[in-house]
């Protein structure tokens, strides 16, 4: 009598190509010592995600499933997982990988591994029905539900930055780039107790910046961003920038509205070389920072001004697909990426 084995399957969002985009069967996974099994909800595509689509994602390698931005529920858990962790929890993801052996990692900055491997970017990510990732990557997210939770990963980011910045009151902060990220960076800046100025191209977008806890708001299309940001500061400039947009541009505009002494964190990265006048480097006596992913710290930070209701969580979601409908989704993305805050994908 032979014997069978079964390998149960389980539905996964795919980018084939560049512009292309499917529905695929995979080996649903099993969770193994100290693994979590969840059952994924939502996941948001994100701006590596439409980079990734649009051919651009040099640390991609084709095909690849994206997704790491997760709002999902514990299944079950493997031998070796701490009783904390209970099936039915709502959870979202750390997607980030360490080493524990590089100069980040044996500084305690394990965001910043040398060797990381985020989900949908150097390895697939958790655009499908279950994943397992070790019980360490398991972030319980109290009572926000599944489809907020999707939320959380990229506004940490944002906090992060903040953290990068050293940011703290009666400080001026501007902020460049309103997306999802932006709006995180925002958030905690105003907690922080400083005046933020968020600059970007849309006026819904700042709109909602405002809401956030921006004070002063630059339409950068239709204003002149220096003399505002004079007029604002009373000619200083700011205390500290944020650049989350990842553009030539916006990279100059942070070195150039920084004020003498100042900081300037980056986020976004430029997809082309950057062309700047090193003297304001050297006169203004700026620091220039990287800021790169988020510690859990962040993502407890985020967790709790989520929990605290003042998140305008129904304007940051633009649109909810099916797995079906999310090439559709991501071709209106990137036909017109200034009107987005998040697509959630929901299984």
């Amino acid at each position: 009598m032979s014997n069978y084995y079964y390998t149960i399957k389980m539905k996964a969002v795919q980018i084939t190509a560049p512009s292309k985009m499917r529905v695929v069967d995979v080996e649903k996974p099993v969770a193994g010592a100290g693994e979590v099994l969840v059952k994924i909800k939502y996941v948001g595509f994100c701006g590596s995600d439409l980079n990734t689509f649009a051919g651009r994602n040099p640390m991609v390698k084709l095909p690849v499933i994206p997704g790491h931005e997760v709002g999902a529920v514990i299944e079950e858990t493997g031998p070796d997982v701490p009783a904390e962790l209970k099936e039915g929890m709502n959870v979202t993801l750390n997607p980030y990988t360490n080493c524990g052996k590089c100069a980040s990692c044996r500084s305690g900055r394990v965001n910043a591994c040398e060797h990381n491997e985020t989900l949908g970017v150097q390895r697939n990510g958790v655009m499908c029905e279950y994943a397992v990732l070790p019980w360490t990557k398991i972030i319980p997210a109290g009572d926000i539900t599944p489809r907020d939770c999707a939320l959380i990963e990229p506004m940490s980011v944002g906090f992060h930055a903040v953290s990068r910045g050293q940011i703290n009151d009666n400080e001026y902060v501007m902020v460049i780039g309103c997306g999802m990220i932006g709006i995180g960076a925002i958030v905690r800046a105003a907690l922080r107790g400083a005046k933020v100025i968020a600059v970007d191209l849309d006026d819904e977008k700042l709109e909602l910046a405002k809401k956030v806890g921006a004070a002063y708001v630059i339409n950068s299309k239709t204003e002149n961003v220096h003399e505002r940001m004079l007029e604002i500061t009373d000619g200083f400039g700011a205390d500290a920038v944020i650049e989350a947009v990842g553009s030539p541009v916006t990279y100059v505009m942070a070195v150039n509205e920084v004020g003498f002494t100042g900081r300037v964190v980056c986020i976004g990265y430029a997809k082309s070389e950057v062309s700047f006048q090193t003297k304001y480097f050297v006169q203004k006596e700026i620091d220039i920072r990287g800021s790169r992913n988020a510690l859990s710290a962040d993502f407890r930070a985020v967790i709790n001004y989520m929990k605290s209701g003042n998140c305008p969580i129904e304007e940051l979601i633009s649109r909810i697909a099916t797995p079906e409908t999310a090439l559709n989704a991501m071709e209106e993305w990137a036909a017109n990426p200034g009107k987005v805050f998040r697509i959630l994908v929901e299984f």
